[in-house]
């Protein structure tokens, strides 16, 4: 008789605990990732030229920029965030392979064009005007990008937060149970989706022949209940 009634106690208790002290949780990582080709470019062209005389050497460099201006007429309005109004000068000094003789003074000019281009096809046609009058630039595979950058770190991270519930969906079958509710989320560790180089800017001669593609990833880790 008591052994009968302190076994209907217990299943009475066990009936009254709460639903989530009887589940589980799981913790899961998820990736995802979106390939795309860049479709804009940030440039900068640089006039540079040395003189005994400062205003001698300014004034070349400011030749050659009015030079640039007036090659550059057909395109100006598609040149975004354009600027080449600073104009450097300093003085170096120049030692001599003499002992008795001064260093000789010498003053040097610059003026940087920047700007940046949503059509990719007009980067050569540009790297020729500036070829053409001596002006100094680098280009590099970090000047390149997707005028919609943003946009594809959110398609990478939508990709990996799928990815971790798609994961979790199938421990909870393997397990005959199901995936419930987000206990805790982290993405990336805080920290935005970073672009990929997965290819550099190929230069042919003075053109630019490929840009090549890049990626955009990221990654989440998520705690779940299992219902």
């Amino acid at each position: 008789m008591f052994k009968s009634r302190f076994t209907g106690v217990i299943a009475a208790a066990l009936m009254t605990l709460p639903a989530t002290t009887l589940a589980g949780e799981v913790s899961l990582s998820g990736e995802g990732s979106v390939r795309y080709e860049p479709d804009s470019a940030r440039l900068q062209f640089t006039a540079r030229a040395e003189h005994s005389d400062a205003k001698t050497a300014s004034e070349t460099v400011g030749n050659v920029m009015a030079e640039w201006r007036k090659a550059i007429g057909t395109y100006r309005s598609e040149l975004n965030d354009y600027s080449d109004a600073d104009l450097s000068v300093y003085t170096r000094m120049i030692p001599t392979q003499e002992k008795d003789q001064d260093p000789k003074q010498m003053s040097v000019a610059s003026q940087t064009v920047s700007f940046s281009i949503s059509d990719l096809s007009l980067l050569n046609p540009l790297i020729e005007k500036a070829n053409g009058l001596g002006l100094q630039y680098h280009l590099g595979s970090h000047q390149f990008f997707h005028s919609d950058e943003q946009g594809m770190e959110r398609e990478a991270l939508a990709r990996a937060i799928a990815d971790v519930k798609s994961r979790c969906e199938f421990v909870a079958q393997q397990l005959e149970q199901q995936c419930g509710e987000v206990v805790t989320l982290n993405i990336n560790g805080g920290h935005r989706p970073v672009p990929m180089m997965r290819a550099e800017a190929k230069m042919v001669g003075d053109a630019v022949s490929s840009v090549g593609p890049r990626e955009v990833s990221a990654s989440v880790h998520a705690t779940f209940e299992l219902d």
